[in-house]
C-alpha cells in the first residue's frame, strides 16, 4: 500500500495561457494535483487575470491560501499593447466597436503623454469588470445591456514605459498598484492622445514577489502531474512573503504564537514580520510597540 502523501503548502506560479479564466486555471490545477496523486488540497489564486490576458498567476496551495488576500493587495507589472483608432465596449479585442478615430499618435506624442499617467491618478474602471453594483457584477449588467457607471478611484502607476511603436499600435510596460485596470489605462492614454484605442495584448509579468522567471506553462504542469513529480515545482509558502523580514522564534515562542498568544517584542522592531521556527513558517505577525501579535497563523 502506498503511504499517504503529506498535504501541499506553498505556491505554484502558472504562466496562464490566453483564453483561460482564473477560475478555470484553478480548476486545471486541481486536476493536475489529482493526477499527481496528491492529497486533497485547498487552492486559491492571487489575483484575477482576464481570459484574454496571459502571464503570472500565483496559485496558493494549502496554508498559502491564507496569504492569497495579501497577494491581491500587492503591486503588479504588465506588458500591454494599445491599438489606436477603435474603442470597444470591453476595451479589448473581444468587444464591439463603439468609437473610432482617424488620428494615430506619433512615438514622440506617446512618449510626451506618459508622465501624465505616472504616479497617483484617478481611474474609471471598465464597465466589463468584476466590480459589484448593488450586489451584481458590472460585467453581468453590461452584458444585459444595462448602463454601467462606476466611480473613479485612486490608483498609482509606479512606472510606465513605451517599448514599441509601429504607427498603428504601441506596446508599454507598467508597474501598478492594486486595483489598477490596464484596459482603463489604455483607454485613457488613447483619449489623451486625441485618439481612441483598445488593448490587443496583455501579459502580467509580475505579481507581488512572483515573476515570469518562476512561472510554469500549463503543459509542463500537466507533464509533471502525469510523472507524479509536481512537488518539485511547488515554491515554499514563505516565498509569498519575501518582501517582509523574518523573525526567528524558539520552540516555546512558536507554541505560544500557535495558541494565539502575545509575545514580548523589541520596540525598535515594528510592523509585519514572518515568525519562523527554524525553516518552518509559524505565523505572520505584527509588532505593536513592545508586543508581537499574530495576524495569520499557519498550521504546518
Amino acid at each position: 500500500m502506498n503511504e499517504a502523501k503529506a498535504p501541499l503548502h506553498g505556491w505554484l506560479i502558472l504562466d496562464k495561457p490566453h483564453g483561460l479564466g482564473s477560475t478555470q486555471a484553478v480548476a486545471a490545477m486541481k486536476r493536475c494535483l489529482r493526477e499527481a496523486g496528491e492529497a486533497k488540497t485547498k487552492i486559491g489564486h492571487g489575483g484575477t487575470l482576464d481570459p484574454l490576458a496571459t502571464g503570472v498567476l500565483p496559485i496558493a496551495l494549502g496554508e498559502a491560501t491564507k496569504l492569497a488576500g495579501r497577494m491581491l493587495d500587492s503591486d503588479k507589472a504588465y506588458d500591454f499593447t494599445i491599438r489606436f483608432g477603435t474603442q470597444t465596449d470591453t476595451l479589448d479585442a473581444e468587444g464591439e466597436v463603439i468609437a473610432t478615430s482617424g488620428h494615430r499618435p506619433s512615438r514622440a506624442e506617446v512618449e510626451a503623454a506618459l508622465p501624465r499617467f505616472t504616479g497617483p491618478i484617478e481611474q474609471m474602471p471598465p464597465a466589463y469588470s468584476a466590480l459589484k453594483i448593488d450586489g451584481r457584477r458590472a460585467y453581468d449588467l453590461a452584458r444585459a445591456g444595462e448602463q454601467v457607471v462606476l466611480k473613479a478611484r485612486p490608483v498609482t502607476i509606479h512606472a510606465l514605459a513605451l517599448l514599441d511603436h509601429d504607427g498603428e499600435s504601441a506596446t508599454f510596460s507598467a508597474s501598478v498598484s492594486k486595483g489598477t485596470y490596464i484596459r482603463s489605462l489604455a483607454r485613457d492614454i488613447a483619449l489623451a492622445l486625441g485618439s481612441v484605442g483598445h488593448v490587443t495584448m496583455l501579459r502580467r509579468t509580475k505579481a507581488g514577489p512572483f515573476t515570469l522567471e518562476q512561472a510554469i506553462v500549463l503543459d509542463k504542469l500537466n507533464e509533471a502531474a502525469k510523472a507524479r513529480d509536481i512537488r518539485r515545482l511547488v515554491l515554499p509558502l514563505a516565498t509569498g512573503l519575501d518582501d517582509i523580514p523574518a523573525l526567528a522564534v524558539s520552540r516555546d515562542e512558536a507554541l505560544m504564537l500557535r495558541q494565539g498568544r502575545v509575545l514580548a517584542g523589541n520596540p525598535r522592531e515594528q510592523g509585519l514580520m514572518l515568525a519562523m521556527e527554524g525553516a518552518v513558517p509559524v505565523a505572520l505577525v505584527e509588532a505593536f510597540g513592545p508586543e508581537i501579535r499574530v495576524v495569520r497563523g499557519f498550521n504546518l
